[in-house]
């Protein structure tokens, strides 16, 4: 009997209902080719080289694509070995942070999904990605099951793509915030934080732009799937595309951000050369005139004078005074 700690849950489903006793792969595939009827979902979570060829061994997997099952971090791809199909994801999930700090924002993770007529093998990579919530969904529904493992890929598929939906949403409440920071004036702006949400976007890009082929294959008609799973995908891929083109205007926009902050940043670093400008045309008026009553020459005008000390002074403050107020005119200080 094959035990294994990478197995989260497995059943075999007869007649869109989960069939008891079907505890283990091996028994629930003798179950289901003994009936002639059915199918059988595995699910797995990061199983190491051992657990997957046990697997591969039971549903007769193909030795590149248990290899990919165990290494993870492919890219969302469409590939058929025989009368299996494997279908790899990319899984993503939102992180709450800061605005202004440089964190992790996205996290990814990965599905693949052995699809045959009689099995579905998921396996996942990531804390975040478990399927126990489509599963019951789809026991809830035996109709859909009735439809076999091409059911189960489309629930799969689609919870995957909602994620993604959902995790869009939240960027765009950061790419908000972020742009109302950077054009409200007199606010300071850390240009990190910025550059930090761009890589992010990049990477939720490289998970969810690949998958368009992948969906754009399973609805095609050659595909082993039933027509009513087809037309499930359909819409899938819809929902998919209005996401990848909203994580691409994400990528325009947050350009355009940046431009604009390096422009802000520039503006204020102009404004502080001028102030500190100011202030040393102000500091040097009287630098020169102490400097030239520190010669030391014996005749010099008002040296013996004895109004020449405040004169001088006087003169000065005038000066300093003078200049302030005109680059307080200016602007400058």
């Amino acid at each position: 009997m094959l035990l294994t700690s990478a197995i989260v849950d497995c059943a075999a489903y007869l007649d869109g209902k989960r069939a008891p006793g079907c505890t283990t792969p091996e028994v629930a595939l003798a179950e289901v080719r003994a009936r002639g009827a059915g199918f059988v979902w595995v699910g797995l979570h990061e199983p190491d080289e051992a657990a997957m060829a046990d697997i591969a061994a039971t549903f007769g997997l193909h030795a590149l694509a248990a290899e990919d099952a165990v290494r993870a971090h492919q890219r969302p791809k469409l590939e058929r070995y025989d009368d299996v199909m494997v279908t790899v994801m990319r899984t993503v999930a939102y992180v709450e942070h800061e605005l202004r700090s440089v964190s992790e924002i996205v996290v990814t993770g990965e599905i693949l999904v052995f699809t045959a007529p009689d099995f579905v093998v998921a396996v996942r990579h990531g804390e975040h990605s478990g399927l126990s919530g489509v599963r019951k969904e789809l026991e809830a529904d035996p109709d859909r099951l009735r439809l076999g493992p091409g059911a189960v890929l489309h629930a799969v598929a689609d919870y995957v793509v909602d994620t993604y939906v959902d995790v869009v949403a939240s960027l765009q409440a950061d790419v908000d915030l972020m742009e109302e920071e950077v054009f409200t004036p007199g606010t300071k702006i850390a240009i990190e934080p910025i550059y930090q949400l761009k890589r992010e976007i990049m990477e939720l890009r490289r998970a969810v732009n690949p998958l368009a082929v992948p969906l754009q294959l399973l609805v095609q008609p050659e595909m082993p799937l039933p027509k009513e799973v087809r037309r499930y995908l359909r819409d899938v891929s819809d929902h998919h595309t209005a996401v990848a083109e909203r994580v691409n205007d994400f990528d325009d926009s947050l350009s355009g951000l940046v431009g604009a902050a390096l422009a802000k940043i520039a503006v204020q670093q102009n404004t502080d050369m001028r102030k500190i400008s100011a202030l040393a045309a102000m500091f040097a008026v009287p630098t020169m005139i102490a400097g030239i009553y520190g010669m030391n020459f014996e005749h010099m005008p008002e040296l013996r004078q004895p109004w020449g000390y405040p004169a001088v002074l006087f003169t000065m403050a005038a000066l300093c005074a003078g200049l302030f107020v005109v680059f307080r005119r200016s602007k400058w200080l």
